[in-house]
């Protein structure tokens, strides 16, 4: 009860927001360039890309980890006026597998192509994208360049609750409407999830199929609305699809719906933010609801929830902004994250407080220029009791958990 009023609180900011004072867009890289079709030849190939490197240390456990998290290569080309290739190819923790150079080395990265899509204009206002694309859910997941974010990590809550970055085969719309300005709309239809992928402790997320020979017959929509006011921008997004990713044998053998939105996951945020004279608050409150939960543990033993929520604030302020006006900046900023990944079970699941969880982050961002940051922050985490039915390893083999736990936390990141 306690969680849900902290989540009311979040909301009803987030809905006093909508009463106050259109967000310049701005072009960052040259991806956004051929996107906003700023390119004034026929016919143009643009690479751009993104990464970013981390350290971060583990207070109470005194271990430490540095990797290469992410770099990525965009090319796209832009056919004519009308038709452009949107790709993206990215490899996360630096090394994939062992090769002959480095004998004995296992990697622990992955590559993937994060989007591959193909986007129709239709006029200066509306266009189709085909592909493997990223739908508008929440913040981070269709803007997710580690140099528009604070903090090292991204925000805990657009990785457990929302899956960022949440890509999927299908094609959407997205326009405007004229008799509203500032207020635009998407619709989109993909592939749906893979429920053998749910997991406790991480809600949908694993369940994604991002473009991997998406199985099952089960279907996504997606719609958002994005509004524009001033220094304001507000977003509401809703996602609903089906989680059957097997024939319709195995899921009948599974007791599991196999329909194109059999066993729905349904997903909603609703998102503020305020950006003037150096300040920048976002706010966000996001929620999952998965219907047939206690058919998908019966399937697949996963302890998956009925329902999962949270929300966060954060605040931030350029220290440099009366000076630079955003050409160099220095970003203080803090965040208060509050989730429950485990809000509401099924009969057959088991309950664990460690899902209840709070992090406060604080830190700085520093941008020497437009597409460069060095991240330095503190998140502090705390959640509930581990439930000993829950722990695999007894002890003394178990491994120490900390309901209360410190990181601190130092990152670079670029995009060009």
């Amino acid at each position: 009860m306690q969680g849900y009023r902290r989540l009311c609180m979040l909301i009803s900011i987030s809905v006093l927001l909508f009463w106050s004072t259109p967000s310049r867009s701005q072009v960052l890289t040259a991806e956004d360039s051929l996107y906003s079709g700023l390119l004034s030849k026929e016919q143009a190939t643009v690479l751009s890309g993104y990464g970013e490197a981390a350290y971060a240390l583990d207070l109470q456990k005194k271990t430490a980890e540095a990797s290469l998290r992410r770099v990525v290569l965009f090319v796209g080309h832009k056919f004519n006026n009308r038709i452009s290739l949107f790709t993206e190819l990215e490899l996360e923790n630096a090394l994939v597998a062992g090769n002959g150079s480095d004998e004995g080395i296992t990697g622990k990265g992955g590559i993937s192509m994060e989007q591959a899509f193909l986007k129709f204009n239709l006029d200066p206002t509306s266009y189709i994208v085909a592909g493997l694309f990223i739908p508008r859910v929440g913040f981070i997941n269709e803007n997710h360049l580690p140099t528009t974010f604070n903090g090292v990590d991204r925000p805990f809550l657009e990785e457990l609750v929302i899956p960022s970055t949440w890509r999927e085969i299908g094609v959407g719309f997205y326009s405007t409407i004229k008799s509203v300005p500032g207020l635009n709309y998407s619709v989109s239809l993909t592939n749906g999830l893979n429920s053998g992928g749910f997991t406790n402790g991480s809600g949908i997320r694993e369940g994604r199929q991002l473009g991997s020979k998406a199985g099952g017959l089960a279907l996504a929509a997606t719609g958002s609305l994005l509004y524009y006011i001033n220094d304001f921008r507000f977003q509401l997004s809703a996602y609903a699809g089906g989680s059957t990713a097997v024939e319709g044998r195995v899921a009948d053998s599974l007791a599991l719906n196999s329909g194109p939105f059999g066993n729905a996951v349904v997903l909603g945020d609703v998102n503020g933010q305020y950006i003037h004279n150096g300040w920048n608050i976002r706010i966000i409150a996001s929620a999952v609801s998965i219907g047939n939960a206690a058919v998908i543990n019966k399937a697949y033993a996963s302890n998956t929830p009925e329902l999962i929520y949270g929300a966060y604030g954060e605040a931030g302020y350029d220290l440099f902004y009366k000076k630079h006006h955003g050409e160099k900046s220095l970003i203080a900023f803090g965040r208060y994250e509050y989730m429950d990944l485990s809000a509401r079970l099924p009969y057959n699941g088991i309950q664990n407080d460690v899902n209840r969880k709070q992090y406060i982050i604080a830190g700085l961002t520093y941008k020497p220029v437009r597409g460069v940051a060095i991240k330095l922050d503190y998140v502090h985490r705390i959640t509930g009791e581990p439930n000993p039915a829950l722990i695999v390893t007894p002890f003394p083999q178990q491994i120490p958990y900390y309901k209360s736990n410190g990181f601190l936390n130092v990152g670079m990141a670029y995009n060009f």
